[in-house]
């Protein structure tokens, strides 16, 4: 089943790298804040087409690299603590929610950062998932 992130207006994944998100348990308020990419670079193999269709001096590349679609609209965080509970007490007993849509990575670790620390999850770890 897919869930649907919450965000406060309108967006498209193609104009953003990624986004900072919020995981809450909805029957105890525990929360889980981490980062997700909307793409990834991935390196595929030229075709024999494609490699005889290169002129010029020099070495040819027989790769290239081509951008594809994460899984973030399936996805639940990699805390192992929180995909239990999901399993658990089921999708339903989550609120997913997009705190920042970033469009570089340092802005992806940034804001993550930023809002663990706002929130305390690395010294208060009892009301987060955060470890």
């Amino acid at each position: 089943m897919t869930h649907k992130w919450k965000y406060w207006d309108s967006y498209n994944p193609e104009d953003y790298l990624g986004f900072v998100y919020k995981i809450t348990n909805l029957t105890n308020g525990r929360f889980y804040i981490g980062k997700k990419y909307f793409w990834y670079n991935k390196k595929k193999k030229l075709t024999k087409k494609q490699l005889a269709e290169q002129t010029g001096p020099g070495r040819k590349p027989t790769t290239e690299i081509v951008k594809v679609e994460s899984d973030w609209k399936t996805y639940w965080g990699s805390s192992k603590e929180l995909l239990a509970d999901i399993k658990s007490l089921g999708e339903d007993k989550f609120e997913c929610t997009i705190l920042r849509l970033c469009k570089t990575k340092n802005q992806l670790t940034y804001f993550e950062m930023h809002y663990q620390c706002k929130n305390d999850c690395l010294i208060s770890p009892v009301f987060t998932y955060n470890d």
